[in-house]
C-alpha cells in the first residue's frame, strides 16, 4: 500500500506531465486555426488525448467537425503526444465582453432613487436621548422629501427616476413582483 503522499505526488506528476501538450497547444491554436477561427473557439482540455473545443454558435461546431481530421493532422505535427480526437460544442462558451457587461456596476448617479447632490444635509450630531435621535432623524427625512413628487399609490415623496421607471415608487413596485 502506498502512502496519501506517494499517491499525490504521482498524481502532480501526471498533472503536470498532461498539462504540458495543452498549454503548448494554446500557444500555437491561432497559427494553425487562423484569426476567424480562433475568435469563434477556445481550446477547453485535452483529456484521454481528445482535445475539448467550445465554439461560440453550433454552426461552428457542426463546420469544424467536418474538418477535424485535418485540423488534427496540422495539430499533431507540433505535439509531444498525438491527438486521437476533437470534440466541438457550444457548451462552456463565454464571451469575454458579455461577461464584462454583466460585471459592471450601476453608479449612483444612474440609480432611480438617486436624488441628486442638491440635498442639503442637516447638521446632525449625535445624541443619547431617544427622542432627540428621533427628532434629528425626522428633521433629514422631511428635507430629502421636500419637494418630491408623491407615489400615486400610497402617496409617499419619490425620487422623480422611480416614477419614470415604474410608475410609482420602489416599495409599491416591489409589492406588484
Amino acid at each position: 500500500m502506498k502512502s496519501i503522499n506517494d499517491i499525490l505526488g504521482i498524481l502532480e506528476k501526471q498533472a503536470k506531465w498532461q498539462e504540458q501538450p495543452f498549454q503548448r497547444l494554446l500557444k500555437f491554436w491561432p497559427e494553425v486555426v487562423g484569426p476567424v477561427v480562433t475568435a469563434n473557439t477556445r481550446p477547453l482540455s485535452i483529456q484521454r488525448d481528445v482535445l475539448s473545443v467550445a465554439t461560440s454558435s453550433a454552426a461552428w461546431a457542426q463546420n469544424l467537425t467536418f474538418g477535424r481530421s485535418s485540423l488534427l493532422l496540422k495539430l499533431n505535427k507540433n505535439l509531444p503526444t498525438p491527438l486521437v480526437d476533437i470534440r466541438f460544442s457550444t457548451a462552456n462558451w463565454k464571451n469575454p465582453s458579455v461577461e464584462r457587461k454583466q460585471q459592471q456596476t450601476v453608479s449612483p448617479h444612474e440609480h432611480p432613487s438617486y436624488l441628486g447632490d442638491e440635498i442639503s444635509r442637516p447638521d446632525v450630531t449625535p445624541t443619547k436621548d431617544v427622542n432627540a435621535a428621533f427628532g434629528n432623524w425626522t428633521k433629514i427625512m422631511r428635507s430629502r422629501s421636500h419637494g418630491l413628487p408623491l407615489c400615486p399609490q400610497c402617496q409617499s415623496p419619490t425620487p422623480p427616476g422611480e416614477l419614470q421607471r415604474w410608475e410609482v415608487c420602489s416599495v409599491c413596485a416591489a409589492k406588484q413582483f
